[in-house]
């Protein structure tokens, strides 16, 4: 099936790790006003892969994405939310999955070139 290209399969982890780290942003801002609240962030796309690889390696499962304490001063209140730096994790996310989609989207339209159905 074509979603099993390892091309696919990439592109689509980099689609929900994109997804993920909105979803963190997002929770971090909302949290932002809260005392002693410690903001997070996804692990790098990099990471990821190199941990599916060697759950792959050992016939495992593709893992969970993994959290982490965002390094950051924190407010007097104990809060380490940064909203500009919310802001841009949340930006450089929207870009990352829009590249991903638009990989993904441009090699199927090659591939439907390559067999004919276009």
């Amino acid at each position: 099936m074509i979603s099993d290209l390892p091309i696919f399969q990439i592109y689509g982890a980099m689609a929900r790790h994109a997804a993920e780290s909105q979803r963190v942003s997002a929770e971090n801002i909302s949290r932002a006003g809260e005392p002693g609240f410690k903001a997070k962030q996804v692990e790098s796309f990099e990471d990821y892969l190199a941990r599916v690889q060697t759950a792959a390696d050992m016939g495992q499962t593709a893992p969970a994405f993994r959290l982490q304490e965002a390094i950051g001063p924190a407010a007097p209140n104990g809060n380490t939310v940064s909203i500009e730096q919310e802001v841009f994790r949340s930006a450089d996310a929207m870009g990352q999955h829009n590249l991903a989609l638009t990989v993904y989207t441009k090699s199927i339209e090659l591939m439907r070139t390559a067999i004919g159905k276009r």
